[in-house]
C-alpha cells in the first residue's frame, strides 16, 4: 500500500515539477504545511490574511511562500482525514521546498483518531519529514508546537484537553530525534483568547503572530538586542542567588557583558536567546553592566544587590501612601532611605466605574496593561507607591540595613483567579469553567462582574480581556517577572473573593503552586488577613484564611481584624499591618528569634461547668489597651450566640457556662466587624476562630 502511494506521489512530482517546482528557483521556497490554521479557515481573505500570506509579506521578494494547508487534516496516516492523502501534500512535495514549516496535530485530538492510533504519531511524523527530504535532501524543516485549543471548545473536557497535551509533549522530542527546527506558536497565542472566536482558529491578527514567529525562526531576525523591561537603572538584584542577565538578539550573533569587572561572552541560540549567569553575591552596590551585541549597547547603572520583595494583591495593597495614616512620617523616612528602590507596575487604565475606549481595550487584549521601571525614591513616587510596601520597607531596611527592592503589582478589585495561570485552570475540572465564562459565573462576585461590565461597555469582542479575567494578571505580569529572582511575596487580597470562603483555599493553593513553579523556588508567602467590616461573609473568610498557613507550607498570615473600619473596605491604618508583616518576615526569612504573631488557641477542656481555653504563642495573655476582654461567644445547642465573659490566667482563659445551657461551640471575633481584643505579651492580636465542644461523658 505504501509503495503505491509513493509511486503516485512521484508521478505527481513529474507532472508538477516544471510548472511549480522550478519556475522560481532563484527564490527561497517556503512550504507551509498544515491544517485549517495554515489554510486560513474562517478568515475573510485567506490569500491575504492566512499566516503564510503574511509571512510572504514579511520575508519579501527573496522568498516564495506557498500555502499547503488542508482543513481537517490529521498527521496520523490512519486518521479520519490524513494529510498525506490530500492534493495539498502532493503539491507541497512537487514544490520541492527549501524550507518547510509543518503545523499538524490539532485534528489528531479528535476521538476518532488519538485514542485509536496515538502510538503511530511519532513514526508518522518521522515519515512525513523523511518524505520531504526525499524530494530535497537539503530542505530545512521546522515543526510547530500546536497552537492552542481554548476551553470553550465543545470537546475540551471530554478528551481534547488531555490528548492535546499528550501530542504537545511529544513534539519537542520529535524535533530532536528527526533533526528539525522547533517553532513555539503555542505560548504567544495561548495568552490571546481574544483572537480565537471559535476557540480554535485565530483571526487575522492571530495569524500575523504566527507569521512573525515563523519569520523570526527562519530568518534569525529578532530585531536586534533587547532585554526585559525590568532590567534598568536603579534595579535591585536578589542577593545570595545566582545573578542572571538575559534577553534576545539576532540568531548566531555574539553578545558580551561587562558586569562587576567581569567580562563574559556568548552566542545567541536558535531562538535568539542569550543568558549570562554570575555567582551569587552578598548585599552591595552600586554596580553597572554593559551589554553589547553587534552595533548595539545597553548600559545599566546604579545596580544594587539586596533583597527584592513582590508586593501584590488588590486595592488594599494598591492603596497609595498619601492616602494612609502617618503618611508624612513614612514619606520622610523613605526619602532618607538610600537602600530603597521602587518598581511600580503602572496600570494602563484603572478598574474604576468608567468605560474604556477602543484604544485601551485593544491594548488590554495585547496584554499591554502594565508598564514601569525601577526608580530611586522621590516625593512623588513614594507618595503614590503602596502604603503597605513603604511601611514594610522602612521597617525591614531599619533592621537589616541592606538594599531593598519593592515591586508593586496590585489591581483594585482583582479576584485571585486573575493571578493563576491558564494551564492550571484548564487542568482543573472546576476552575476550567470560569475561563471565557467569568462574566456570568456565580464564582465571581456580582460587583466584580458589574465593574468589569462598565469598563468593557464599548467592546465588540465577545472574548475581550480584562484584568479581572482569569489568568490575565498572571499572563500580563507574573509570568515574565518570574524569571527575575526575588526574596519573597507580600499578598493582600481576598475582598473580591470573600463571598466564597469554601472555594478560596483551592484557588490560593493553585496560585501558590503556579508561582513557586515559575520561580522554581519555595518562595515564602506573607499575606494579610481581611480586616473587620460590616459584610456578612467576612467572618467565615477570615477564619478560612487562618488555616491557609497550616495547609500550605511557608505561608504566614498577618492578622488585621482589630484595625478595620465598619464602613470602609480600605482602612487607613496600614502602618500597623505592614509592621506585622515585617515581624513575620524578620522571624521566618531573616531568622530572628522574636515573637511575630498573636496567640493561637491550643486546647479546650470542660470541667465543673467551666471551659478552660489554653493558648500557644503566648506566655501571658492580655487585652488591647487593658480594656475588659471582649469578642468571645458561646453557642448553645439551639444555635443561639451568648456573650461569654472570660477570665485570663497567664496563657489560659476560663469561662463559666450559664446554668442549664448546653454549649456546643466557643467562637472568637465572630462578627464581620469586631472589636475583639485578645493579645499576647508582644501586643499582637489573636485571629478569629471557632471551636466545637464535645459533651462530657
Amino acid at each position: 500500500m505504501e509503495r503505491c502511494v509513493l509511486k503516485i506521489l512521484w508521478v505527481a512530482l513529474l507532472f508538477f515539477s516544471t510548472s511549480i517546482g522550478f519556475s522560481q528557483s532563484k527564490k527561497i521556497k517556503v512550504a507551509c504545511i498544515g491544517n485549517s490554521i495554515t489554510a486560513g479557515y474562517l478568515l475573510s481573505d485567506p490569500m491575504q490574511d492566512a499566516y503564510p500570506a503574511q509571512l510572504q509579506k514579511k520575508c519579501g521578494d527573496g522568498y516564495d511562500v506557498k500555502i499547503f494547508g488542508y482543513s481537517g487534516a490529521t498527521l496520523l496516516r490512519n486518521g479520519h482525514k490524513p494529510y498525506y492523502k490530500t492534493d495539498k501534500f502532493i503539491q507541497a512535495l512537487s514544490f520541492k521546498p527549501d524550507i518547510a514549516i509543518i503545523h499538524l496535530g490539532l485534528n489528531d485530538t479528535d476521538p476518532r483518531n488519538w485514542p485509536n492510533y496515538k502510538d503511530d504519531f511519532e513514526a508518522d511524523y518521522a515519515w512525513l519529514i523523511d518524505t520531504l527530504r526525499q524530494v530535497n535532501a537539503s530542505v530545512k524543516i521546522f515543526i510547530c508546537r500546536l497552537s492552542p485549543i481554548f476551553s470553550g471548545h465543545p470537546r475540551f473536557k471530554s478528551g481534547t484537553r488531555d490528548w492535546f497535551w499528550q501530542i504537545q509533549e511529544k513534539i519537542p522530542g520529535i524535533a530532536k530525534e528527526n533533526n528539525t527546527g522547533l517553532i513555539d506558536i503555542y505560548n504567544p497565542l495561548q495568552r490571546r483568547p481574544d483572537l480565537f472566536a471559535d476557540n480554535l482558529h485565530p483571526d487575522a491578527e492571530g495569524a500575523g503572530i504566527i507569521a512573525t514567529i515563523a519569520y523570526q525562526k527562519i530568518t534569525g531576525n529578532y530585531g536586534g538586542l533587547n532585554i526585559p523591561s525590568f532590567f534598568n537603572d536603579n534595579m535591585v538584584l536578589q542577593r545570595q542567588q545566582p545573578i542572571c542577565f538575559y534577553g534576545k538578539a539576532n540568531v548566531g550573533t555574539p553578545v558580551v557583558i561587562n558586569f562587576n569587572q567581569q567580562i563574559k561572552k556568548t552566542i545567541t541560540d536558535d531562538d535568539g536567546n542569550w543568558k549570562f549567569i554570575f555567582p551569587a553575591m552578598q548585599a552591595t552596590g552600586p554596580l553597572q553592566a554593559t551589554i553589547t551585541n553587534e552595533a548595539n549597547n545597553i548600559h545599566i547603572q546604579n545596580i544594587w544587590i539586596g533583597d527584592v520583595w513582590l508586593c501584590s494583591g488588590q486595592s488594599n495593597m494598591a492603596m497609595e501612601l498619601k492616602n494612609a495614616d502617618d503618611a508624612e512620617e513614612a514619606l520622610s523616612h523613605a526619602l532618607g532611605n538610600k537602600n530603597l528602590h521602587l518598581l511600580k507596575y503602572e496600570q494602563l487604565a484603572q478598574t474604576d466605574n468608567i468605560e474604556w475606549d477602543s484604544v485601551t481595550l485593544n491594548k488590554i487584549n495585547k496584554l499591554e496593561y502594565f508598564s514601569g521601571k525601577w526608580n530611586m525614591p522621590n516625593a512623588k513616587n513614594v507618595s503614590e507607591f503602596s502604603a503597605i510596601a513603604i511601611y514594610f520597607a522602612n521597617k525591614i531596611s531599619e533592621k537589616e540595613n541592606i538594599p531593598i527592592g519593592l515591586i508593586q503589582i496590585a489591581v483594585g478589585g482583582a479576584p485571585i483567579e486573575s493571578w493563576i495561570s491558564r494551564y492550571t485552570m484548564e487542568q482543573d475540572d472546576l476552575l476550567v469553567d470560569m475561563l471565557g465564562k467569568w462574566r456570568t459565573s456565580d464564582f465571581y462576585m456580582p460587583w466584580v462582574k458589574e465593574r468589569a461590565g462598565v469598563n468593557l461597555k464599548n467592546s465588540t469582542n465577545p472574548n475581550q480581556r480584562h484584568p479581572y479575567d482569569p489568568a490575565y494578571i498572571f499572563e500580563s505580569a507574573i509570568d515574565s517577572l518570574s524569571h527575575f529572582p526575588i526574596k519573597g511575596i507580600l499578598w493582600y487580597q481576598g475582598e473580591s473573593n470573600a463571598h466564597n470562603p469554601d472555594l478560596y483555599p483551592k484557588l490560593y493553593k493553585a496560585m501558590l503552586s503556579d508561582w513557586r513553579k515559575k520561580w522554581n523556588s519555595e518562595l515564602p508567602f506573607y499575606f494579610v488577613q481581611l480586616s473587620s467590616i460590616n459584610r456578612p461573609s467576612w467572618t467565615y473568610f477570615r477564619e478560612m484564611q487562618s488555616f491557609l498557613p497550616v495547609e500550605n507550607p511557608r505561608t504566614y498570615m498577618a492578622v488585621s481584624l482589630d484595625v478595620g473600619d465598619s464602613l470602609n473596605v480600605h482602612p487607613k491604618n496600614k502602618k500597623i499591618i505592614a509592621e506585622r508583616l515585617a515581624l513575620l518576615v524578620e522571624k521566618f526569612s531573616y531568622h530572628k528569634n522574636i515573637t511575630a504573631s498573636g496567640p493561637v488557641w491550643q486546647s479546650i477542656k470542660m470541667k465543673n461547668n467551666r471551659l478552660i481555653l489554653s493558648f500557644a504563642n503566648a506566655i501571658t495573655l492580655s487585652t488591647k489597651n487593658n480594656q475588659p476582654l471582649t469578642g468571645f461567644e458561646l453557642v448553645n445547642h439551639k444555635g443561639i450566640f451568648i456573650p461569654a465573659n472570660g477570665v485570663i490566667h497567664e496563657n489560659k482563659i476560663e469561662f463559666s457556662i450559664p446554668a442549664k445551657e448546653k454549649i456546643k461551640r466557643l467562637v472568637y471575633a465572630w462578627q464581620p466587624f469586631t472589636r475583639a481584643n485578645l493579645i499576647n505579651e508582644a501586643g499582637l492580636p489573636a485571629s478569629a476562630f471557632s471551636i466545637n465542644i464535645k459533651e462530657e461523658k
